[in-house]
């Protein structure tokens, strides 16, 4: 399977449960194995979840999902319509600092990056935001 799939739903915590479950069946039929699906399961919640706490701020918006495999790799493309936002220039945290002197936050950029190989941001010409998030072996 090469095609894309595409899932649009509203930037609403209660649809996160609908997007990782996109996730997973997308995933699973363009031929990921069990722990690819969970990274790309749990990054793309993390930058669901960032989206619409963050970008939207719990107001009215969209969201859109593309999965689709490109040679080896599962390559997610996020689209919405909140205010500008790069999270790849987010610098990475501190991890050595204890845990109770850290800022709040900042923790699920870092995971993204640490569960993906490539991750891309782009301003969408219509306005919003597009991220990419590519994950490299299928096999």
């Amino acid at each position: 399977m090469n095609s894309d799939s595409t899932l649009r739903v509203a930037a609403e915590l209660k649809n996160l449960s609908v997007i990782r479950r996109f996730v997973e069946e997308t995933a699973s039929a363009l031929g990921a194995d069990r722990d690819m699906i969970a990274d790309v399961i749990l990054a793309t919640d993390e930058a669901a979840t960032n989206v619409i706490v963050h970008g939207y701020q719990n107001q009215p918006g969209p969201i859109e999902i593309e999965l689709h495999r490109s040679g080896d790799a599962i390559v997610i493309h996020m689209r919405d319509r909140s205010p500008p936002f790069d999270p790849t220039s987010v610098p990475p945290p501190d991890v050595t600092q204890p845990l109770d002197e850290r800022p709040l936050g900042g923790m699920g950029i870092h995971l993204i990056r640490q569960l993906m190989d490539e991750i891309t941001h782009r301003l969408l010409p219509q306005g919003g935001n597009e991220l990419t998030m590519t994950k490299k072996g299928v096999t």
